[in-house]
């Protein structure tokens, strides 16, 4: 997929530019050709209205196109007489008469004989009509030149541009080539975590339907297949919440919010369970901070960093739970004792189905929760990262403050 994407950038890419640079040249040899025909005509006005002045027999000064030219004027009897520089052989009469022959039966003052390769422009004057003719051959030279030219330039044009676009398409492919892997180790992980449970439950399954299971084992299987039903519930529901997060359909009403107040309800939901676990739960919590952000997302974020603490932390030491605010943010910081992170997991805790640590596989943990985190902190136009000192993790939260 990500190869016929990148094929198809760069088609398109090239059909932009050979458009483009096809018109650019097009437009070039378009005025160039219709600049040398206008000074052409220019200089044949200029001769005729004075056809057999010494001064007349030049193109005037200063014009860069300075073609051959003869004058053929046509008297009222019919008569021909010529005047030219010398680059045309005057002398065959029937010649001549043939091309005054042509330009007479030609419709409108001026034209082209191509197949003469002259240029003639009529005018009339008290003496009769006369004909200037202008050699093409030099302009049609200059033109095909030109063209040539034109194609050498647009082909190195293009073979520059599908370096460019080659390049070009890496660059702009690497954002969908993330997500696209992204995606699709999202679903190797998910079916990996799913693979499990699934296992556990159809175990347990044919072994309450095995004749010699008394009534007290098969009542520890149904246990079994409902614990592995709520632990996969709970991934299926973290895999449509990041769902929801990756296409932008995550309803958050953001309001002004007490943010003290929230992250002590937060820790006040989770003393019992703390207690339970026999592991304090310390809250420094400055009081008047507020943010603007969703209420419901914000509890979420509390419940991912504090149920993370109490399953990863030593058991039985503090969590320490802090919110302080300074100029125009507040910074969140959730600390639990334990094994310190590697730089590696510190980059890549965040990323889903990610667990630093392995031996952990079924604890009710999926790898999901810090990647929600991320995403509602993100939402909420702050950042979430994790640092490693003196023994404890520290997980922080900065959000932007309200006055």
């Amino acid at each position: 997929m990500i190869k016929k994407l990148r094929i198809k950038f760069i088609c398109i890419m090239m059909a932009i530019a050979m458009v483009m640079v096809g018109f650019i040249l097009g437009v070039v040899v378009y005025f160039t050709s219709a600049n040398m025909e206008m000074q052409s005509v220019s200089m044949m006005r200029a001769i005729a209205s004075a056809p057999f002045q010494k001064g007349a027999l030049m193109p005037p000064e200063g014009d860069e196109v300075r073609l051959p030219f003869f004058t053929v004027q046509v008297s009222n009897r019919g008569e021909l007489v010529t005047a030219g520089g010398g680059y045309f052989d005057l002398s065959d009469r029937e010649y001549l008469q043939q091309l005054v022959n042509l330009t007479m039966e030609a419709q409108g003052d001026s034209g082209v004989l191509a197949e003469y390769d002259l240029r003639y422009l009529k005018a009339m004057s008290p003496r009769g009509m006369s004909i200037v003719f202008a050699d093409t051959a030099t302009e049609d030279a200059t033109i095909q030149s030109l063209i040539y030219s034109c194609v050498i330039i647009f082909l190195a044009a293009m073979l520059v541009f599908f370096g460019i676009s080659v390049l070009l398409s890496r660059w702009a492919i690497k954002p969908v080539a993330h997500a696209w892997d992204q995606q699709r180790q999202f679903v190797a992980d998910a079916s990996h975590e799913l693979k499990t449970p699934l296992a556990v439950i159809m175990t347990n399954a044919e072994l309450m339907q095995n004749e010699n299971t008394d009534e007290t084992e098969s009542k520890k299987f149904s246990q079994n297949i409902l614990s592995m039903t709520y632990q996969m519930r709970s991934l299926v529901e973290n895999m449509l919440e990041m769902a929801r997060v990756d296409n932008g359909t995550v309803k958050m009403h953001f309001d002004r919010l007490d943010m003290s107040q929230v992250i002590e309800d937060a820790t006040l939901s989770f003393q019992l369970l703390y207690e339970e676990k026999e592991t304090p739960l310390e809250c420094h919590i400055r009081e008047g901070i507020s943010v603007h952000g969703s209420e419901q997302h914000i509890y979420q974020l509390m419940d991912v960093l504090l149920d993370n603490a109490l399953k990863y932390g030593t058991p039985k030491e503090a969590v320490r739970v802090v919110l302080t605010g300074s100029g125009r943010s507040c910074l969140l910081s959730v600390a639990s004792a334990g094994d310190p992170f590697t730089k590696e997991e510190q980059k890549n805790i965040f990323k889903r189905f990610y667990r630093a640590d392995k031996a952990r596989a079924m604890n009710g943990s999926y790898g999901l929760g810090l990647s929600i985190a991320e995403a509602i902190a993100e939402a909420h136009k702050g950042k979430i990262w994790v640092e490693s000192k003196d023994g404890y993790n520290t997980f922080y939260v900065q959000l932007p403050m309200l006055n």
